[in-house]
């Protein structure tokens, strides 16, 4: 009976730990790369004329103004490299970035153009939020009824 006991607790502990073990070292998270012009301290910080972005030396995303790329990436310290052509036919220039992700995000965002420059985080990261389609209420369409209040043909 005390053997069972104790045995019971011991497997608990174990599992528990294995737990938190996984929610530190396991956590996914996908990240999207924007390549979008951003406001910062009263200038415009504008992305180059192509952006790579490598993840686990494989390229991930080509980005060009306005588009957004995407990776998953599983644990806190996100390790990426980054290669930008300023100008067409211009030589790339490339960044090695390590970044802690939060723990709170599911989805992340980078600037590119922000993460660069070397702006704060709240500038160059934020969480990805999925814009709701807008579903039609029928409130143009005519209901007709009959006397008794039960749609139908008159």
């Amino acid at each position: 009976m005390k053997r069972s006991l104790i045995a019971k607790i011991c497997t608990v502990v174990v599992v528990l730990g294995i737990a938190a073990c996984m929610f530190v070292i396991g956590r996914g998270h996908t990240v999207y790369f924007d390549a979008k012009s951003i406001e910062y301290n009263g200038e415009t910080l504008k992305p180059g004329y192509r952006t790579a972005i490598f993840v686990n030396d494989e390229r991930v995303a080509r980005l060009e103004d306005g588009d957004r790329g995407m990776a998953t990436w599983i644990g806190q310290n996100f390790k990426f490299r980054v290669e930008v052509t300023p100008e067409k036919g211009a030589e790339a220039v490339s960044h090695e970035l390590t970044l802690k992700l939060p723990y709170n995000m599911d989805g992340i965002v980078l600037n590119m153009p922000a993460l660069l420059a070397g702006a704060p985080e709240e500038v160059y990261l934020s969480e990805f939020v999925s814009l709701a389609t807008e579903v039609s209420s029928g409130a143009d369409e005519e209901i007709i009824t009959d006397d008794f209040g039960i749609g139908g043909d008159i």
